[in-house]
């Protein structure tokens, strides 16, 4: 399992945790956002999610990953 952190704009309220937790967990990896410091801590397995995904994923339910 890898852990990793990234920095998302445009998070703001609980619909954003929502949108951005379900769409990392629809790919088989768990998320936890935190909208204070506009960061997502995400686990997943390597071998079974590309990170590229994971960013992707983000960016398509309308957030910025920096």
């Amino acid at each position: 399992m890898q852990n990793i952190t990234l920095k998302v704009e445009g998070m703001s309220c609980g619909h954003c945790v929502n949108s951005v937790e379900g769409a990392v967990g629809k790919l088989g990896a768990a998320a936890k956002v935190n909208l204070a410091s506009h960061s997502v801590d995400i686990s997943f397995d390597e071998s079974k999610i590309s990170l590229a995904a994971i960013k992707d994923a983000i960016e398509e339910q309308g957030y910025d990953v920096v």
